[in-house]
């Protein structure tokens, strides 16, 4: 058994002697071998090199498009591969149509809009215009812009992914858009601010205003003065109402030549 062992290497040392022997560079020193010299080594790889020849095929190999796989048989070959299932299969999901979703999106049937119709906005609001705006629409308005840049952030990731290629430029100067107005409602809010701060630093040293919350906000000392002075003419003309009840009766005049009357 050996014997035939030792004869099988020594036949396969004939037929590939480049596997077998390798003759080190020149430029290299050698502390074991003098330059020049053949020197045995063993290949990486246990299996033997005579399991899988090669057919001299460039296309073998596993390949999709050419339909080709290994020549030697692996352990899945035996497995089928899985089919997709056909659309019409499908189950059909049903989708809620107001679905809060819905609402990062322009349209629902498609994933973000074209150019010409992200172009199609209108200017920012100015300060000017926000100022003489209630604080409800303040607030309506800061949040349909969040609204708008949450559609613009959704459509701008579907872009990316899809690798569309057009329509940024558009949606950034959209976004732009919305980004001025944001920025004005903060203006329009921190003036607001310093405003209702001033005023409440006023109203501390205000003596018609109290602050307290115990008694009424606001009591102008106009009206106090006013009501003074009305208390004041209704009590003189109570004490000359007073006098005159409490003055005693006078006879009537006679005329002369006339009789007094007996009931006088």
């Amino acid at each position: 058994m050996s014997t035939s062992t030792s004869v099988r290497l020594a036949i396969r040392r004939l037929l590939h002697p480049n596997r077998s022997a390798r003759i080190s560079p020149s430029f290299l020193p050698s502390l074991i071998a003098p330059p020049g010299s053949v020197t045995r080594c063993t290949p990486f790889s246990t299996t033997s090199p005579s399991s899988y020849p090669r057919d001299n095929n460039p296309d073998r190999g596993v390949s999709s498009m050419r339909r080709s796989g290994p020549r030697q048989p692996l352990s899945i070959s035996k497995t089928a591969l899985p089919k997709p299932v056909e659309v019409s299969k499908l189950p059909k999901v049903i989708v809620d149509e107001n679905h809060g979703l819905w609402q990062f999106f322009h349209k629902r049937d498609k994933p973000m809009n074209t150019p010409t119709e992200d172009d199609a906005h209108g200017r920012p609001w100015t300060v000017e215009e926000l100022r003489g705006k209630s604080w409800e629409d303040l607030h309506a308005l800061w949040w349909v812009c969040c609204k708008e840049r949450n559609i613009i952030a959704t459509e701008a990731f579907e872009r990316k992914r899809l690798e569309a290629g057009y329509g940024e430029a558009e949606s950034k100067a959209r976004d732009l858009a919305v980004r001025r107005t944001q920025r004005g409602i903060k203006q329009v809010l921190t003036e607001r601010y310093y405003s209702w701060s001033d005023a409440e630093a006023l109203a501390q040293k205000d003596p018609e205003i109290d602050l307290s919350g115990d008694g009424p906000l606001y009591t102008p000392s106009y009206f106090e003065d006013q009501a003074s002075e009305e208390l004041e003419e209704l009590e003189e003309e109570l004490e000359e109402l007073q006098e005159v009840a409490q003055a005693p009766e006078l006879a009537p005049e006679t005329k002369p030549g006339e009789k007094p009357s007996p009931n006088a």
